[in-house]
């Protein structure tokens, strides 16, 4: 396996792990509308992922950062291209952080109201976004011969990668509800564990019509191996839910997003941004990547940085891995 191989792998694997983890806080931020009847239940799951939400996008500047180190063209196609699209997710991200943060500087009433609102919208817009951006990536993107993108922010709206928006949308919000059930306790545990029913029946149609479509027009063996066992792993977590499990069914719900990602990169490969207008005209991990030297040097970077930043986030989850409720939050003064 050549180097250039071995990092889109790396980078899948970035990418696997950012929709992993924020995924669960993308849906805990939903769920502030969908869950939470007042303020005190609104606190509470915002402090489920208080700790961690920023941890969480770490993945996602690594990925970004592999990608423009490792594989330049796709990097600079990909950013020109969906130049709108992923503005929109970067103002959507900073204002979340802002939100996070700010919303309890004031006691007003209205102040928080607004920044809860904040949270709610920039969870939900890139939730929806990342699945239409990677819908493109996998069906294709008109790039000329000069790997240049030239379509239009419109076209980037088809009815395929619309359905991928659906899909991770749901998929992390059923993610993020079945991380509530985990994390809380009392009546909100309750009633997240019964939404997460409703939520789970809805992304495993969505998923299947997803997956189904992709496997039709791009996949083959392995990508078929993935689809099963992300199709398998969330019928599981329905049921570890329905069970009480909620630790069997966070997992199995972060298995079926690594296995559905897994799935778009193995349909992906040698590709890693096709062209609609013609197949010679293709990103591929041969014609988009660095140079061998950078590779080299990048491959021992990542081999010493990633083992202790692993154990780093892992000791924070670890760290606050008890369960919260309404009783644990503090009367406002």
């Amino acid at each position: 396996m050549e180097l250039h191989d071995v990092w889109f792998v790396l980078i899948a694997v970035l990418w696997t792990g950012y929709f992993f983890l924020e995924g669960f806080d993308f849906g805990v931020g939903v769920l502030t509308k969908l869950l939470a009847r007042d303020r005190a239940e609104k606190r509470v799951l915002i402090n489920t992922i208080g700790p961690v939400w920023d941890g969480n996008e770490v993945w996602l500047l690594t990925a970004g950062g592999a990608t423009f180190a490792a594989f330049p063209e796709w990097y600079a196609t990909l950013f020109s291209g969906f130049y709108l699209p992923l503005l929109l997710i970067l103002v959507c991200l900073i204002v979340r952080g802002v939100a996070f943060e700010y919303r309890a500087k004031r006691p007003e009433e209205r102040w928080q109201r607004n920044w809860e609102q904040a949270i709610f919208w920039t969870s939900l817009i890139p939730a929806f976004l990342w699945g239409v951006a990677f819908g493109n990536i996998v069906r294709g993107v008109k790039i000329d011969q000069e790997m240049e993108y030239v379509g239009t922010f419109w076209d980037l709206l088809n009815p395929y990668a619309i359905l991928g928006g659906l899909v991770t949308l749901a998929l992390f919000t059923f993610h993020g509800t079945v991380f509530t059930a985990l994390k809380t306790v009392g009546d909100i545990r309750e009633r997240a564990r019964r939404l997460a029913r409703s939520l789970g029946v809805v992304t495993a149609v969505l998923a299947l019509g997803f997956l189904g479509w992709t496997q039709a027009e791009k996949g083959d063996g392995a990508s078929l191996v993935a689809a099963t066992v992300a199709v398998v792993a969330l019928v599981a977590a329905l049921g570890a839910n329905r069970a009480g499990r909620e630790g069997w069914a966070f997992a199995l719900s972060g298995v079926t997003i690594v296995a559905a990602v897994a799935m778009l990169f193995l349909t992906l490969f040698p590709n890693v941004m096709p062209s609609s207008l013609d197949e010679a005209w293709s990103l591929t991990v041969t014609n988009a990547s660095s140079s061998p030297y950078t590779l080299k040097i990048m491959t021992w970077c990542a081999g010493i940085a990633t083992p202790m930043v692993l154990l780093y986030q892992g000791w924070t989850y670890w760290v606050f891995r008890k369960r919260i409720g309404t009783q644990h939050i503090a009367d406002p003064h």
